[in-house]
């Protein structure tokens, strides 16, 4: 009896996960509407660092849906990845694919893995379209939605948190990051709104120091956008009709901004002994702080106001591309309006999110300054 007692609890388990499970439409970031199976348990990112918005939902193991991901996370941030690893050790174990643009993603590989979903960043479509990779998996009654922490993250990342709830089964918990993330924006834009204080030029670089040239910077997307609503002026926006591109040295030194964030992070496998500033988890400040001083020695730096004001700073590339951007805004509004914006924590804010949707521990070393002591 105690046997069959058992027997019949298990068999209630197996029966109310079978119910759970549904059919819904999602209308990813395109415009285009997905029928899948929720929730879903065999995941693909198209890209690694997506884990960066999933963590966020599924706080207790990020990977345990992850049957498959590009292989871009280990390089792009070690620091990150080096954390995760450390937690969830078999997530050396997880098969991993090149990039669809570069055409080193493996469809066939993909397609064996049996996944209930493919989750593509935004910016791959076209190249996904390009090489048949979305009918090959339609053939095979595997869905494919678009997300998007990268091309326009102010306006999609809501959007693509939302998705991720429908298809994780976490709705509750995806409109409760959304809750937080919007409340710090909103408070930024009121303060801004309700003082409307001059406004700083500013100059954004992608990757400052990754390479000897020139440089790269945001229009009117992206960091681009963050400037703007952090309280500055983007330099570089009348001149970047899109979200990426570059200005010449030449531009930026006739801009003169009054303040130079760079972007920065470890890229010791993608630009090894370039002037990267190592900022991200528990970085060494140290060395932050050394080649942050030496990006400011080339040429087209040494002489702007942002240089001999000591208003130089660096924050971690990979706000870019996740759903934690609005930390780096409340930085930058912070270091434009020092006054205005005396009482906000960004550190404080990163932590919160930590503690509250992320199963990693919060280390600090994601923004440094020219005026920073560095400590460790």
């Amino acid at each position: 009896m105690k046997f069959l007692g058992v027997f019949a609890a298990l068999t209630m388990l197996v029966t109310g996960t079978a119910q759970a499970a549904e059919s819904v439409t999602v209308t990813d970031v395109t415009g285009r509407e997905v029928t899948v199976e929720v929730p879903v348990q065999k995941v693909i990112l198209g890209e690694g660092r997506l884990i960066y918005g999933l963590a966020t939902l599924d706080s207790e193991d990020p990977f345990e849906r992850v049957v498959g991901w590009r292989d871009d996370l280990k390089k792009a941030d070690p620091q990150g990845y080096g954390l995760y690893a450390a937690k969830y050790p078999r997530i050396d174990d997880i098969p991993t694919f090149g990039g669809i643009k570069d055409g080193t993603f493996n469809i066939e590989q993909a397609i064996s893995l049996n996944p209930d979903i493919v989750i593509m960043n935004l910016e791959a479509k076209g190249a996904t379209e390009e090489g048949g990779f979305d009918e090959k998996l339609a053939a095979v009654g595997i869905p494919l939605v678009y997300i998007d922490f990268r091309e326009a993250p102010i306006k999609n990342t809501e959007t693509s948190m939302k998705i991720l709830g429908q298809l994780t089964g976490k709705e509750d918990r995806a409109a409760e990051f959304i809750k937080f993330r919007s409340d710090h924006i909103n408070e930024v834009e009121k303060r801004l709104r309700e003082a409307n204080p001059e406004k700083p030029d500013v100059f954004i670089e992608r990757a400052a120091g990754y390479s000897e040239e020139c440089c790269m910077s945001f229009g009117n997307e992206n960091f681009g956008k963050m400037v703007e609503m952090a309280g500055g002026v983007n330099i570089a926006a009348p001149i970047i009709p899109g979200t990426f591109g570059t200005i010449n040295p030449e531009q930026v030194i006739a801009s003169n901004p009054d303040q130079f964030v760079g972007t920065g992070g470890d890229w010791e496998a993608y630009a090894p002994g370039m002037g990267w500033v190592p900022v991200g988890p528990g970085a060494d400040m140290t060395e932050a702080k050394r080649k942050l001083d030496g990006l400011m020695e080339r040429p087209a730096f040494t002489g702007i106001d942002a240089t001999k004001n000591g208003n130089i700073h660096v924050v971690w590339h990979q706000f870019y591309n996740s759903p934690y951007q609005f930390v780096v805004i409340e930085q930058m509004a912070k270091w434009f309006h020092p006054d205005l914006f005396a009482d906000i924590d960004p550190e404080a804010t990163f932590k919160e999110l930590h503690d509250r949707f992320l199963p990693l521990d919060y280390k600090p070393g994601y923004f440094i300054s020219s005026s920073d002591t560095a400590t460790n």
